[in-house]
């Protein structure tokens, strides 16, 4: 029997994890005995389960499309009365990235919360709130680390984002101090409002130890609770706790990655994007958000300023810093072009690699040059942007290759448990001791990973001593040795101690650490990114460069005796790239390939969206994406919309664990254009879109960073 409907029953609407491709609406009805305030979390019955919810409207009368009679819907299952409801603000923001993104609002929502609080009853949050309330400050209050004398560059720069109360691109050379100037921006703040919140967001979970020690000691005088970080890498209950104080205005810096951008902050005043040129602030599976430019949309709804920081800006961010003719630029450009100290940029080392044969992975003049850092106490960094021991194995016999079986990439070969490792789909299998195709008995691993460039180097340098006497240490850090967690900490901390020499790593090791006593940085095989069939290869490619050369000669008060290096072995020495980057001229670099983006038109100049597809078979993906570019291209010129609509083409992975990829690509000139075709795709063609018959999900990639 259907129950019954009182007269104090209100009519919840709720959004929960509904994908936009089931076309299931954007929330669903229940009803509840007491209103409820936009905001309020609750859990709702799902057919069989209860799904974490968050209420969008509350009304006396059911919504006009409610296909639901009153008595037909379903009581909440439960509400989390005690956790205080989400600001109107942080609703406004995740409307607009399902709009933007053209996602469910329930998608975007869920993502950005906590798992724990799926499962959590709102008698659980009760304790967990008393325990956190319950935490006693320490007896003494600890005395703040001092912040550093700002130089006149600094002091200038810092004059300019005092008096800018919107975006502002804070180029500055590695090494000058980009984040003292942040830090003491955010001081202001912190003490002009006494419950002001900040978020500062990273790229990467390896960025936040340093940069989290750091302001735990220079805001160490606001309580132990004053600086938490919001990330992946947090233990669950840890991290629903980091969220709780945050959302409560306990937390008044919160230091995250790219799904911090959603953090509940009810008294946010600041937002800081470090390394905002960095690919990985956009979101590479679900909602596909890019956490920089909501950050901009953020500050923009709240009214506050956005510092986005970087040696190397993304083009696009470069681009809305320069004044367009007759107009003011979008974000405010604030330069620091010098390095602390005075330190000159390091000397940059073009090694022609040609001179050598294929197989030579370190030139006789850069392992001398190592030799004579190792000499003076200096310590070395070793950047090769692959892990494991060889990218593939080869037989010379057959052409055989270590192909994965569940994806379109070869499995890479890691000598430390003996096994071939797929860095996708994570699939593992024996290395075979005869060739798998012919038995041929001679199988080759083709190129070089960290770990044999590790093992290498032990054994070249193992009858090496430093001054003292001492061995010299190799320390390996790539995802395989800091999986675990501490491990990631533990390492940077033997290499800032000095407990090892050479560090070799991938691009982690090149990103934001202020190593003091690093002398010479080397690249030992940038080519592969020269020639990628991602026009944004390049802009990568000389951002990784430029930052991995700004990890050398960061000690103001190193000797000179030999000057910083950085070395990059190439076997395109004549490359306009490091031509660019022997001046560390990133202005130069960006306006050439801005120049060339413009000619062809390429983004910041287009705007695109893909719409990519899945499924268990090839053809499913590209039937379903042809009968969509006709209905596109039909649609397009009903509306007179200036687009362009690309023929569907598989993936550059095409293949993922076993799924077959496709996509499709529009451009248009403008934003609004592209928008207003998505708002009319979603209405008129997104229905035959459900229809394809194959597809395991489809979804579009607004202004997406690989193609």
């Amino acid at each position: 029997m259907a129950a019954t409907v009182t007269p104090a029953d209100f009519f919840i609407e709720a959004w929960t994890h509904l994908p936009a491709h089931r076309g299931m609406g954007k929330s669903l009805s229940y009803r509840h005995h007491q209103p409820l305030q936009p905001g309020q979390l609750v859990h709702l019955p799902v057919g069989r389960q209860t799904l974490l919810g968050v209420v969008s409207r509350c009304a006396t009368t059911l919504p006009p499309n409610s296909t639901l009679a009153p008595h037909e819907l379903k009581p909440l299952a439960e509400v989390l009365s005690h956790c205080p409801p989400l600001g109107a603000d942080w609703m406004r923001l995740i409307e607009f990235t399902a709009h933007y993104y053209r996602r469910s609002p329930g998608e975007v929502a869920i993502m950005a919360l906590p798992t724990l609080l799926k499962e959590a009853t709102d008698a659980n949050l009760v304790k967990r709130l008393q325990r956190l309330h319950d935490k006693k400050p320490p007896a003494t209050s600890p005395t703040p680390d001092p912040a550093k004398r700002l130089n006149p560059e600094q002091q200038q720069a810092m004059n300019a984002l005092v008096a800018h109360a919107g975006p502002s691109l804070l180029h500055g050379a590695t090494g000058s101090g980009k984040t003292e100037v942040y830090l003491q921006r955010m001081q202001r703040i912190l003490e002009e409002d006494e419950q002001s919140q900040i978020l500062v967001m990273v790229p990467e979970i390896n960025l936040t130890p340093q940069l989290e020690q750091l302001m735990k000691g220079r805001f160490a005088h606001l309580g132990p609770q004053a600086v938490i970080s919001l990330h992946s890498g947090l233990p669950t209950a840890q991290r629903l706790n980091n969220w709780l104080m945050a959302h409560l205005g306990n937390a008044r810096i919160v230091l995250g990655t790219r799904l911090s951008i959603f953090a509940s902050l009810p008294r946010l005043r600041l937002i800081v994007v470090d390394e905002e040129h960095d690919p990985s602030f956009k979101q590479g599976d679900g909602p596909r958000h890019s956490a920089r430019d909501l950050a901009v949309f953020r500050g923009h709804q709240l009214g506050i300023p956005v510092i986005l920081a970087s040696a190397t800006p993304s083009l696009e961010s470069w681009n809305n810093s320069a004044p367009a003719p007759n107009a003011k630029p979008n974000y405010l450009r604030v330069s620091m072009p010098s390095r602390q100290g005075d330190q000159p940029m390091p000397e940059l080392v073009v090694v022609d690699m040609n001179r050598f044969g294929r197989s030579v992975w370190l030139s006789p003049t850069l392992e001398q040059a190592m030799r004579a850092r190792l000499d003076a106490s200096e310590q070395v960094l070793l950047l090769l942007n692959r892990r494991g021991f060889a990218p593939v194995l080869y037989c010379p016999d057959c052409q055989w290759t270590s192909d994965c079986a569940h994806c379109s990439a070869h499995q890479v070969l890691h000598k430390a448990d003996h096994r071939l490792h797929c860095h996708h789909c994570g699939a593992q299998t024996r290395v075979p001791t005869t060739c798998p195709s012919c038995g041929g008995q001679q199988i080759l691993g083709l190129g070089q990973g960290t770990e044999q460039i590790e093992e290498e180097l032990i054994e070249r340098l193992s009858s090496w001593q430093k001054p003292n006497g001492q061995p010299v240490n190799i320390l390996r850090m790539d995802a395989d040795t800091v999986r675990l967690k501490g491990q990631l900490t533990a390492q940077l901390n033997a290499f800032h101690d000095g407990q090892a020499d050479v560090l070799v790593g991938t691009q982690m090791v090149a990103k934001g650490h202020d190593f003091q006593r690093v002398g010479l940085v080397a690249a030992l095989n940038p080519d592969g990114a020269l020639f990628s069939s991602d026009f944004r290869a390049p802009e990568r490619l000389f951002a990784l460069l430029m930052q991995a050369a700004g990890r050398a000669g960061r000690d103001p008060k190193r000797s000179a005796t030999l000057p910083a290096q950085m070395w990059i072995q190439t076997h395109y020495p004549q490359h306009h790239l490091f031509t660019h980057l022997r001046h560390f001229d990133y202005a130069a670099f960006a306006e050439e390939e801005l120049s060339a983006r413009q000619s062809v038109g390429l983004p910041p100049f287009v705007h695109q969206a893909l719409l990519r597809t899945e499924a268990r078979q090839a053809g499913a993906t590209l039937s379903a994406l042809n009968h969509m570019h006709s209905a596109c291209t039909d649609l397009a010129a009903r509306l007179d919309m200036p687009l362009t609509v690309h023929q569907p083409v598989p993936m550059s992975m095409s293949k993922l664990a076993g799924v077959h990829r496709a996509q499709m690509l529009v451009e248009a000139n403008s934003r609004k254009t592209l928008q207003g075709f998505l708002q009319v795709w979603d209405a008129e063609l997104a229905p035959a879109m459900r229809q394809q018959k194959g597809l395991l999900r489809w979804a579009w990639d607004v202004d997406p960073v690989s193609i």
